[in-house]
């Protein structure tokens, strides 16, 4: 997987699995997720054309899966926690149906077709609980919409609330919905978050210009990947699986230079 901006739009490009609740979703292969900041028609619902005309533009194939929003990537939330990232977008401006959450959930260990349906729940719960905690007044409309995507061997078949993926994605998104509700939290730009277990396991909000870990491979990194796509990549020449403080097996690359040289990044 690898994501990119494109003015207010989202695109993250791989070789999915996937399933989506938005228009033209469903269950299949697809190599293209997109939050697409839509136009609105007159009377404030984002329209879905966009979708089609920004994948067109961009050349994509056309097995893609997009969402409208009335935001663009400067409300966007990223969390990762360890091989599940989630995208998530606030409800758009106004109170017009289609102006819910917009989420996107991506695993780098393939989830089976049962598990990519357990985790569309698992996430409508979390929006659930994420919304409770925050002090914004929720939209009287409740039209959110989610893509859940993996990549590689199935490696989880279940991905509910109480399994390995679900109690991921359950913390990332309670995390990241007061977030992104809180419009004073909100800098230009997106706010990325990574879950550290260092101290304790918590998220930090990882800033290139603030970093209190940098540097974390080597003076002069680059940090365009502070969470690298292929983690974990079990090449044994660029890390090792070490004993974490849970007693669990954890992959370190903290020799890893790969994506931190100049030239690479």
């Amino acid at each position: 997987m690898r994501y990119f901006l494109r003015g207010d739009d989202l695109i993250v490009r791989g070789r999915f699995s996937a399933a989506s609740t938005g228009p033209g979703g469903g269950l299949r292969p697809v190599s293209t997720l997109l939050f697409a900041c839509s136009q609105e028609d007159p009377e404030g619902v984002p329209d879905p054309r966009e979708i089609d005309r920004r994948v067109m533009k961009e050349g994509f194939s056309p097995v893609f899966f997009g969402l409208s929003s009335g935001h663009g990537t400067g409300r966007l939330c990223i969390v990762r926690y360890d091989f599940i990232t989630v995208f998530v977008l606030p409800p758009g401006p106004g109170t017009m149906p289609g102006s819910g959450f917009k989420v996107i959930v991506y695993s780098s260990e393939g989830l089976s077709d049962n598990a990519i349906v357990q985790m569309m729940l698992t996430v409508k719960e979390a929006l659930d609980i994420g919304t409770e905690r925050s002090s914004a007044i929720p939209s009287p409309y409740t039209d959110d919409h989610v893509i859940v995507a993996s990549e590689g061997a199935i490696t989880h078949r279940e991905a509910g609330k109480q399994s390995g993926p679900g109690k991921r994605v359950l913390e990332s998104l309670t995390f990241a919905i007061p977030k992104v509700l809180d419009e004073t939290c909100q800098e230009k730009g997106p706010a990325t978050y990574v879950f550290s277990r260092l101290g304790g396991g918590h998220f930090v909000r990882w800033q290139p210009d603030a970093c209190p870990y940098y540097p974390c491979h080597f003076p002069g990194q680059r940090c365009d990947y502070c969470y690298c796509p292929f983690y974990p990549c079990q090449d044994e020449t660029l890390g090792q699986w070490v004993t974490g403080s849970h007693g669990g097996k954890v992959w370190n690359c903290s020799r890893c230079e790969l994506l931190h040289i100049p030239k690479n990044a």
